[in-house]
């Protein structure tokens, strides 16, 4: 396993809340994917789950060198917790694209909360061990 790349990002939780408040569904569905806005549906804090998302899509972003722009969307990422909480990446469209020019393999993501903020790292990985694959 090499890493190649790293990236973080911190999301204020006004930030986010007030983008939903301003925009609602337009804002939800330009940045994340249905399977997202599900997940945060169901959590008793939603604001802190979309924060926790976006934080990692921009983490996700920086690694790659590249921020949001060009053919780039937001839901080209999409953050998804397995059966145990892990947050796991897929990626498909222009990021997918990105990463496959950079040898980029796997995408691993760590997200934590504080009272305000959501903070996500992101690792870019050329050769996954098995257990990624």
């Amino acid at each position: 396993m090499e890493i190649i790349a790293h990236g973080i990002d911190l999301v204020d939780f006004p930030r986010i809340d007030e983008m939903i408040k301003r925009h609602g569904a337009k804002f939800l569905d330009r940045i994340f994917t249905e399977s997202e806005q599900e997940y945060a549906g169901k959590n008793r804090d939603k604001t802190e789950k979309f924060a926790g998302r976006f934080a990692a899509k921009e983490a996700i972003l920086k690694l790659m060198g590249t921020g949001w722009r060009g053919k780039i969307a937001w839901t080209d990422i999409e953050v998804i917790n397995n059966k145990l909480g892990q947050p796991l990446v897929t990626i498909t469209g222009e990021v997918k694209k990105i990463a496959e020019s950079l040898d980029i393999k796997h995408i691993t993501v760590s997200i934590t909360h504080t009272a305000n903020f959501a903070i996500a790292s992101a690792v870019a990985i050329s050769k996954p061990n098995e257990k990624q694959q």
